[in-house]
C-alpha cells in the first residue's frame, strides 16, 4: 500500500513539473536558477537571470531595451527585481499561479539627459493542463520621464500530452500592447514552443512580419 500511495505521488510530481513547464515563469523550483531571453525585433529586448532559495521567491537581475516604431524614441533599462508566488493551485492534472514583483533600475534614452531612476510593478496569472495553457501578464516601468506598460494575453494548445523528460510541442497566439508610444495598437504574433526538461525555445512572427524569439533555461 505504501508503494502504491508513493507511487501515485510520484505521478502526480511528475505531472506537475511537466505542466509548470509550459509557461515562462520566474521561479522555476526551489534552489533553482532560471535565465530568460527575449527578442522582438524592432520593439523589445529582454534578458533576466534569477535565483530562488525556495519556491516561493526569487531574486536577480535583467536589462529591457524598449524601441518605438512610431518615433524615433528608446529606452534602456538596467534593473534589479524581486519575485514572489503570491498563490497556486494544484489541481488535478492541472495548475494555476499568481506571481508578482516589484523592480528598481535605472533608464535611459531619448528625450532626457542622463539616467533616470526606474521603478517597475508587474503580475502574472496562468492555468495550465498538459494539453493547455492561459496566461495573463502586465509590466509596468515608471519614472520622471517616462512610463511604460506592457499587456500580454497567450493561449497555448499541445497536440499531444508530455511527460517532463520528452520533448513537448505548444502552439501559441498571443497578444500584446505597449503604451508610451512603443506601438500603436495591439501586436499578435502566432509562436512555436518546445521545451525538453529545463530548456524552453519559442519563435515565430508577429502580425507585421517580425521575427519573434524567446528562450528560458532552468538549472
Amino acid at each position: 500500500m505504501q508503494s502504491l500511495v508513493a507511487g501515485r505521488r510520484a505521478a502526480v510530481l511528475l505531472c506537475a513539473c511537466a505542466v509548470s513547464a509550459a509557461q515562462a515563469k520566474p521561479i522555476a523550483f526551489a534552489d533553482g536558477t532560471t535565465v530568460m531571453a527575449e527578442y522582438g525585433a524592432g520593439t523589445m529586448v529582454e534578458a533576466q537571470a534569477f535565483y530562488a532559495p525556495s519556491y516561493r521567491f526569487s531574486a536577480g537581475g535583467g536589462y529591457l531595451r524598449l524601441d518605438s516604431d512610431l518615433a524615433r524614441r528608446s529606452r534602456e533599462i538596467e534593473y534589479v527585481r524581486a519575485n514572489v508566488l503570491a498563490k497556486r493551485w494544484n489541481l488535478d492534472a492541472a495548475q494555476a499561479n499568481v506571481f508578482v514583483w516589484g523592480s528598481l533600475g535605472r533608464g535611459r534614452g531619448d528625450g532626457f539627459d542622463g539616467s533616470r531612476l526606474a521603478r517597475n510593478a508587474g503580475f502574472q496569472l496562468d492555468y495550465e493542463t498538459r494539453r493547455v495553457y492561459a496566461a495573463v501578464k502586465s509590466d509596468l516601468w515608471e519614472s520622471p520621464a517616462f512610463s511604460h506598460r506592457i499587456d500580454t494575453v497567450q493561449l497555448g494548445l499541445a497536440p499531444y500530452e508530455h511527460d517532463y523528460r520528452d520533448l513537448a510541442t505548444w502552439f501559441v497566439v498571443q497578444a500584446r500592447r505597449y503604451t508610451g508610444e512603443i506601438h500603436r495598437g495591439t501586436e499578435t504574433a502566432l509562436l512555436l514552443r518546445l521545451f525538453k526538461g529545463g530548456t524552453w525555445v519559442e519563435a515565430g512572427v508577429t502580425d507585421d512580419g517580425k521575427p519573434q524569439v524567446m528562450a528560458m533555461f532552468n538549472f
